[in-house]
């Protein structure tokens, strides 16, 4: 395999390897169309996000036609629900394995210095992924309000995830090419500056349109409570986290080194929004507490619901300790990138702690302001 690969090129049997997938699936797609696109690429990878565009609890193909599950008939095609199953899971990991690999050979590419200050230059792209997501969740409200979306299907389907994940994958990466250019044709002195820039306009873009919406839109509403809450709370949490780690175990944080705060903040601010959005919604001004769309998500609270008295889980509420799993996921990623990890490939090691922290800041984010705003 080593020689074939130094014989080839990495970046060509890469190439020829997604290349292959993708002709595989088109292929069974055309030849197989209701084996293959309807009970597999439909039901569990369209479907959902489909569903989820309309605000609908499920969606059937009935005939070729998308229907919500109430208005199709008793011998409609298999049905599909908003959120992740395991078998889309089984997809969609893999896809991320070699869409992590093509990053490694882009950026071995550019040729890029100053690593760690382009992961703090990224962090407003992973805090702006998720107020996307949201934008797309007041899309669903309007929808679900008056029959209207502002955007349409299929575009509106590229900001929902997971397919949100790869939109805004190629918009950071456009927006640190074009940075990196800039800095080298000696238009500005370090590419981090517009690079962070562009991420924050981003992010207030997606903020400000979300404001106006609860401000003209009867669907949507704003409720202050909710951010202060979670933001308060997981920087609480992150602090305690940290001044922990630093006390009796120091030794986690010198590879990650400060890097190591947003990690943890990034989960935190995850977990925090779970139990929020979960349990305490209603508590905090909104007609009613949020539905998990993740199957760990759900499987931990129900787990809880189940393990604890009644009287107990009334009290506490049954999704608190999804935020110490996320907390315990960050410590062992924090642990798991040391000194030598940087040291033998930091280009590997920063790509890696980007997408630590997107999985636990994109949701949280998404979670956060989708109370925040009432969506």
């Amino acid at each position: 395999m080593d020689d074939f690969i130094d014989r080839y090129g990495a970046e060509r049997v890469w190439a020829a390897t997604v290349a292959s997938l993708a002709a595989i699936v088109v292929l069974g797609a055309v030849l197989f169309p209701q084996r293959v696109y309807v009970n597999l690429i439909w039901q569990y990878f369209w479907g959902p996000v489909v569903a989820d565009a309309h605000s609908w609890s499920c969606v059937a193909w009935a005939d070729g036609q998308q229907v919500a599950c109430g208005q199709a008939g008793p011998n409609a095609g298999p049905t599909a629900e908003p959120g992740y199953t395991f078998i889309s899971y089984a997809g969609y990991i893999p896809t991320l394995v070699l869409l992590l690999i093509g990053i490694i050979f882009i950026l071995r590419r550019l040729e890029i210095e100053r690593f760690r200050a382009g992961f703090f230059a990224l962090f407003p792209f992973m805090l702006f992924g998720g107020a996307l997501r949201v934008v797309e969740d007041a899309n669903a409200a309007s929808y679900a309000y008056s029959g209207e979306m502002a955007i349409q299907l299929p575009w509106s389907g590229f900001i929902i995830s997971p397919l949100i994940y790869f939109t805004v994958f190629f918009i950071a990466l456009t927006t640190l090419v074009s940075s990196i250019w800039l800095d080298r044709n000696d238009y500005v002195s370090r590419y981090e500056y517009p690079l962070a820039g562009i991420g924050t306009t981003l992010l207030t873009v997606s903020i400000a349109y979300l404001g106006y919406t609860a401000a003209t839109e009867p669907y949507s509403e704003f409720y202050p409570l909710i951010p202060l809450v979670v933001l308060v709370g997981a920087t609480l949490v992150t602090a305690i986290t940290w001044v922990a780690i630093e006390r009796f175990a120091p030794e986690l944080n010198r590879g990650t080194q400060y890097m190591g705060v947003v990690v943890i903040w990034a989960h935190a601010v995850d977990g925090v929004a779970n139990v929020v959005g979960l349990d305490w919604a209603t508590t905090l001004g909104l007609p009613a507490n949020l539905v998990p769309k993740h199957p760990i998500n759900a499987a931990i609270a129900n787990t809880t619901a189940d393990v604890l008295p009644a009287s107990v889980v009334s009290a506490t509420g049954s999704a608190w300790p999804f935020l110490f799993v996320k907390l315990a996921a960050a410590v062992f990623v924090i642990w798991i990138f040391d000194e030598t990890v940087f040291e033998d490939n930091p280009r590997y090691a920063i790509l890696l702690m980007i997408t630590v922290v997107a999985v636990g800041l994109g949701p949280g984010t998404r979670d956060m302001l989708r109370a925040t705003f009432g969506v």
